[in-house]
């Protein structure tokens, strides 16, 4: 822990971005041992994945952003919607531009530009987009606490790293085992369900180097990868987790996300 607190900031954000990728290659790994996943464990899943992201972007990022933004000229509230809504506005520009699919629609109802890409890729890409603000969320907490703020620790750091992580765990076997049951090899299955997370260290590295280049911008920073997330969450996790009729199962999963994600912010930051 103590030698981890030393390294660079980047390097601190990269390392993040690589372990909450590990969960996602963790969780795809599950196809060598099934290729089947009922709708109600899946649905279960995404709830879950839902619950921690929409924890993890108020107690990790919007919480601290509001606080920082505190006796300064404008309102403490400021920074916190416009980078709340720019992170909204962000990822609806990608989600009409990326063409992806989402789990178990139909492929004419792929979103983005119209391509002729297999169900698969579009399959995949749909997760990716997931996860690239998942990514700038773990970068800009981790470029937070080398700004030296008193409401951005290290621990908290790692609190959002590990439920990101969590997870991630879930979403990669949801990814890997339907890719499966499509007719992948188990091989490729896997490939596909943790390529899905390669963006997250990727943007984990820009969150954090962003920050520590432009330190003033830090509220709207955190504030813009938690417009992100929630944008994710209730434009494609939510429907995706009632979509098969499971309702009650994916708001069990979600209320159970939240807390998890909850007791590690507020326990650990």
């Amino acid at each position: 822990m103590e030698t981890f607190k030393n390294f660079h900031p980047v390097l601190q954000a990269l390392i993040a971005g690589l372990f909450t990728w590990s969960l996602t290659a963790l969780g795809a790994a599950a196809v060598f041992a099934t290729k089947k996943v009922s709708r109600k464990v899946l649905d279960f899943m995404l709830g879950f994945a839902g619950g921690v992201m929409i924890a993890a972007s108020f107690w990790s990022l919007l919480a601290p952003a509001i606080e920082m933004s505190e006796g300064k000229d404008l309102p403490a509230w400021f920074p916190a919607v416009t980078g709340f809504l720019m992170g909204g506005i962000f990822l609806r520009g990608i989600d009409k531009i990326l063409p992806h699919l989402h789990l178990g629609f139909p492929m004419e109802e792929s979103e983005g530009i119209k391509t002729s890409w297999q169900r698969s890729t579009l399959l995949v890409l749909a997760i990716t987009l997931h996860n690239i603000p998942e990514g700038l969320a773990v970068g800009v907490a981790f470029g937070a606490v080398a700004a030296g703020l008193p409401s951005a620790t290290m621990a908290s750091a790692i609190a959002l790293a590990i439920g990101i992580g969590i997870q991630n765990f879930p979403e990669g076997f949801a990814v890997s085992v339907p890719l499966k049951r499509e007719g992948m090899s188990s091989i490729k299955s896997f490939w596909y369900g943790q390529l899905s997370a390669i963006v997250e260290p990727i943007a984990s590295v820009i969150g954090a180097s962003i920050v520590l280049i432009a330190q003033p911008i830090l509220p709207y920073a955190l504030s813009f990868a938690a417009g992100a997330m929630i944008f994710v969450v209730v434009e494609e996790v939510i429907p995706e987790a009632e979509r098969g009729g499971n309702t009650d199962l994916a708001t069990t999963g979600a209320m159970l996300g939240f807390a998890i994600m909850m007791v590690l912010d507020v326990a650990f930051g």
